[in-house]
């Protein structure tokens, strides 16, 4: 496991966007599994200025996404479809019939979950899987359980994940209550995994996830079994691991 501390936000972002440079130049078809939420936006605005820059090409890249929420279509504001197209597929030259997000319109859960792990099979898994990290330490919607779910599932919101996600809809009821999300396996079986965190509010998880106990009660934690985890965090972030 490699940590790299970052100044702040800016420096997280830019450091987690050379690792993920570093692998479409290495791979230009690789297959990168990408993440939402407001911590891997500035990561996404420093791929599209290089890109923009001449320095990266997205042609052949393939994208498969975490999760999405249950009963939103991709068109709507709070979709994790629209956040990646508006974030950052829209602003590069990735090809949209590369680029898979679960279907949130599939009222089927069994259905579309065997979907999104056809594709990730279809592709031979992922190269690098990029996460972020919640307040309770679950990655994707992989919430804290009593174990480790395997592999692409409908899972039901906690209230303190609804709690964290309803500054983005106009009043908490309109918060999904249900999201689609791949799996601790789909993510342990990629290849490489970037976890990027910035804030005091990410400390404790963060320092519970790499140095506590491995339990799905906290499930990040089973990222400590993974042979090729690279961590960019700021310096608030990282303050309560031991190590620092």
């Amino acid at each position: 496991m490699q940590i790299y501390r970052a100044k702040d936000y800016h420096d997280m972002s830019r450091k987690a966007a050379n690792i993920i440079s570093a692998q479409v130049i290495m791979k230009p078809n690789c297959v990168l599994g990408l993440a939402t939420g407001s911590t891997p936006i500035g990561t996404y605005k420093q791929l599209i200025d290089w890109y923009n820059k001449g320095d990266l090409d997205f042609s052949q890249v393939v994208s498969i996404n975490l999760d999405e929420y249950k009963g939103l279509p991709g068109d709507n504001e709070q979709s994790y479809r629209y956040f990646m197209n508006h974030n950052f597929f829209d602003h590069i030259n990735i090809r949209k019939d590369f680029t898979f997000v679960p279907n949130g319109m599939e009222p089927d859960s069994e259905a579309a979950c065997a979907a999104h792990n056809e594709v990730i099979r279809r592709f031979g898994g992922i190269d690098l899987q990029l996460l972020g990290l919640g307040r309770n330490g679950h990655i994707g919607f992989n919430e804290p359980g009593e174990s480790f779910e395997k592999e692409t599932h409908c899972v039901d919101l906690t209230p303190s994940t609804i709690e964290a996600n309803k500054r983005f809809f106009e009043k908490e009821e309109d918060v999904p209550r249900q999201a689609y999300t791949m799996g601790i396996k789909n993510i342990m079986q990629a290849r490489k995994i970037l976890i990027i965190a910035n804030g005091e509010d990410k400390a404790d998880a963060l320092a519970k996830a790499l140095e506590g106990p491995i339990t799905p009660q906290l499930p990040a934690s089973i990222l400590q079994l993974h042979n090729d985890v690279t961590i960019v965090a700021d310096e608030a972030a990282l303050s309560k691991l031991s190590r620092y």
